[in-house]
């Protein structure tokens, strides 16, 4: 029986104002925006089509996937409605709409697709009350640079219709592929629904010692472990892959069924939300704990007793310990990146290992183009995301699976692999202060007032007396960044202040959410002696605090009495 081709639309639409990409092609709002306000997906989804040349997307293959939180089912039929229409050949999408991000890298790159999509709002909360995102990934597998993300916006702010195939139905559940004839279209527009770990694991077997962290967690010293996807996109590849391929116990996985709204907690692996696992690593009968966000590109390591690594830490000890990483060394190690909020702890790394650190603006974009001219070999950045050239996403798991594979070959435990490290390298105290929900333009004028203060000429060397400590201003600025690939100039990506003892702070507003925004104080502090190495960080740090509280007048100025989060 013949099949009546499916009718291709056009749906006259009216732009919206607020659709910039907050980076890497990226859209995050509050859900209810996307379910209210009329075609406020369709209009999204059609400029990011629409910034891929025309001649690119014809008959092209692109990768979908989300991370399973509220609204990503109809926003999936959406994309494939949309992506039909306008002329997209083939669509690889996980198995029930569920992709992690690395996963969606590794496809991407695996199949030489265009792009991808990611329906994913990171580790913000879900659910109706939550927000929602979207993200495009380009040719390479990593987020879309600055210069397509900017495409979108403009094109976005001039939309006046939309192409889509509404009566277009895909069975997201059911392996293997599906076609559809449409109208006024030569060829089927086809559609491959894959198993949405399979791939990703296949390119992990080709990374690691398998039978090393095997033998690690079953054998006669193996260590139990406690794993948190915490109910977001992770739970299938924690099971698949640390449970049935490499041994664990299955009751060392939990939180591992993907919920709309994440369990009513912010899928967002810190101190502060992943409590479940810290009170587990507490009671200190599991060697390793580990936490994923929502959609598996950021991570958390914890030992045994609860004993905490922090993000910047757990980049240089990663660094440090790549030899025992087959895939290292087969490449080698040409180079290292970090954001520039991130702890030079890793500059102290390269510096043994005689390889260049890049130091880039928050936002793993920037590494992209550092890892595709082969530069780069690691990466990673302050909040909890790790990642080699692999991929040109930050990984969750494998920084989980670079862990397993150091604990297998030194034999000792996360607390004391971490205090070698410190003895050889020193300690880098670090913690950041975020202000979350401010209003934009009270933040806005705190970072314009504080820069005007701190590039000041005056404000050069300048001496703070904080208790016992005095802290002498050597150098200050607002970061920039020029690309050593491109030469493209990123300017405005934060403030710093350098001290004479080699101190930092650093001020910086986060870019997630456009309704209320996030400043980020951080504070670093070096430590050189090893009997300094055992005191809290917020109180070697607070000295450097008080002053940046001071200059800034935050919470004067905010009206608050402290940050919302603590890392």
């Amino acid at each position: 029986m013949e099949r009546t081709p499916i009718p291709v639309l056009t749906v006259q639409t009216a732009p919206y104002e607020d659709q910039r990409p907050t980076g890497g092609g990226g859209l995050r709002r509050p859900t209810a925006l996307f379910e209210s306000q009329r075609n406020y997906l369709p209009n999204f989804v059609q400029s990011l089509l629409s910034s891929v040349d025309l001649r690119d997307r014809q008959g092209c293959t692109m990768v979908v996937g989300s991370d399973g939180r509220y609204f990503s089912k109809t926003a999936i039929e959406i994309v494939v409605q949309m992506a039909a229409a306008n002329g997209i050949g083939r669509l690889v999408i996980g198995q029930n709409g569920i992709l992690s991000t690395p996963a969606v890298s590794c496809i991407i790159r695996k199949i030489k697709a265009a792009g991808g999509i990611i329906l994913t709002a990171s580790h913000s909360p879900g659910g109706p009350g939550g927000e929602f995102g979207v993200k495009f990934e380009v040719a390479n597998g990593g987020p879309a640079p600055d210069i397509v993300s900017e495409k979108i916006y403009q094109i976005s702010k001039t939309l006046e219709e939309y192409a889509i195939c509404p009566d277009l139905r895909v069975d997201l559940s059911r392996l293997g592929r599906q076609e559809f004839d449409l109208e006024n279209k030569f060829k089927p527009f086809r559609v491959e629904i894959v198993d949405s770990v399979e791939i990703y694991l296949n390119l992990l077997r080709s990374i690691f010692d398998f039978n090393a962290i095997r033998s690690l967690l079953t054998g006669p010293n193996q260590i139990k472990i406690r794993i948190d996807a915490m109910n977001g996109v992770m739970g299938p590849y924690v099971r698949r892959i640390l449970c049935d391929e490499l041994g664990a116990p299955a009751n060392s996985a939990i939180n591992c069924i993907p919920l709309e709204d994440f369990g009513g907690q912010p899928p967002d692996p810190n101190l502060t939300y992943a409590t479940a696992l810290l009170e587990a690593m507490k009671g200190g009968e599991y060697g390793f704990g580990a936490a994923f966000d929502a959609d598996g590109d950021r991570y958390m390591i914890l030992g045994q007793n609860g004993f905490f690594v922090n993000a910047s830490d757990s980049l240089a000890i990663i660094a440090a310990n790549l030899s025992c990483i087959p895939y290292f060394c087969q490449m080698g190690v040409r180079g290292f990146g970090r954001s520039m909020p991130t702890s030079t702890a890793l500059d102290k790394v390269a510096k043994v290992m005689k390889v260049p650190v890049y130091e880039t603006p928050a936002g793993w974009r920037y590494f992209s183009n550092l890892m595709d001219s082969g530069r780069c070999s690691l990466c990673g950045e302050e909040s909890f995301g790790t990642g080699s050239d692999h991929l040109r996403e930050k990984d969750g798991l494998w920084a989980v699976l670079v862990w397993l594979s150091i604990l297998a070959t030194r034999k000792q435990s996360v607390e004391e692999i971490v205090r070698d490290h410190w003895a050889k390298f020193g300690r880098h105290y670090y913690c950041r202060f975020d202000y979350e929900a401010l209003e934009p333009r009270t933040a806005y004028f705190i970072m314009r007032d504080l820069e005007a203060l701190i590039t000041d000429k005056s404000f050069s060397h300048q001496q703070f007396a904080v208790g016992n400590n005095i802290y002498s201003v050597e150098r200050t600025d607002s970061f920039e960044y020029i690309d050593p690939v491109d030469g493209t100039v990123t300017k405005r990506q934060g403030l710093w202040i350098i001290f004479s003892d080699a101190s930092r702070l650093i001020f910086r507003m986060s870019a997630s959410s456009h309704v209320r925004a996030t400043l980020r104080i951080y504070a670093e502090s070096y430590e050189k002696d090893p009997s300094q190495h055992n005191k809290e960080p917020q109180a070697v740090l607070s000295p450097l605090i008080a002053i940046a509280l001071k200059i800034s007048q935050i919470h004067e100025r905010t009206g608050r009495k402290g940050p919302t989060v603590i890392t």
